[in-house]
């Protein structure tokens, strides 16, 4: 095997590596400083596409956590890149929350439900029957599908909430068509990602908690991959898929001295 040049930019996920369920996971402060310290370029990034990268930079801080605005990528962000580059000044009708409407907005997307080039699906809380009847009829008209994510389920302190992924399937199989995604596994996230900060996957190091996202979207973009074990996965499950990080750690702590 070729050696790997050395990390000279990082992208990690959010939940289940620098944060679980609300609170800072241990080392997730340090690695974070030592971050900003170094001047390498690096992303947090996030499947949920419900709050703008201002939203996400003021909640990690009341955590204690700064993680610049300008170092926040979401799923909305990677969707809105995607439609900008396809189909520049379009419509869309959206179901989502504000991460999502404000990314489209800032790319200078009008929101309609006459007609709309794109039929769009995000996370939200409040999933509505009238609104998933009007996808499932405007994409039979001739919308194109695209989410930003296809995550089935998201964390809660109850338990497991249905997601996106889960939605778009009850979608897809009311219209017959099924989505694009844009985020994570989709590589398209990590690249878009890493063009934002002037990165190279050669040199770019992906850390996640899911071997079906975050290490999955990071080995198809061409990174190094760490996972961690704060989150979803075990050491147990990584032999159930046919791919492998390329390191498995305890936590963010273990990576602190790497940067």
């Amino acid at each position: 095997m070729a050696e790997r040049k050395p990390i000279e930019s990082w992208l990690t996920d959010m939940d289940g590596v620098l944060i679980h369920e609300g609170v800072p996971i241990p080392g997730a402060d340090a690695f974070l400083k030592k971050l900003r310290e170094s001047g390498k370029p690096f992303l947090v990034l996030t499947n949920n596409s419900i709050y703008t990268p201002r939203d996400l930079h003021a909640r990690l801080r009341r955590m204690g956590l700064d993680v610049p605005v300008d170092n926040i990528w979401t799923s909305a962000l990677a969707t809105a890149k995607f439609l900008d580059d396809q189909r520049p000044g379009g419509t869309a009708y959206v179901i989502g929350e504000a991460g999502l409407t404000t990314a489209l907005h800032d790319i200078g997307y009008i929101l309609t439900d006459h007609e709309p080039d794109y039929v769009v699906l995000g996370e939200t809380r409040t999933y509505s029957f009238e609104a998933m009847t009007r996808a499932v009829r405007l994409i039979k008209d001739g919308a194109r599908f695209i989410c930003t994510n296809p995550d089935e389920t998201g964390p809660s302190a109850e338990g497991p909430l249905p997601a996106t992924g889960a939605v778009a399937a009850l979608i897809t199989k009311a219209s017959g068509k099924k989505p694009y995604f844009a985020g994570k596994p989709n590589p398209l996230m990590m690249r878009t990602g890493l063009n934002t900060i002037g990165a190279h996957s050669e040199t770019s190091a992906m850390i996640g908690d899911r071997m079906d996202t975050d290490v999955l979207a990071g080995i198809e973009a061409g990174m190094q991959t760490f996972l961690v074990l704060t989150g979803l996965t075990t050491v147990e499950d990584i032999d159930r898929y046919p791919f492998r990080p390329s390191h498995v750690v305890n936590s963010i702590a273990d990576l602190v001295d790497r940067v």
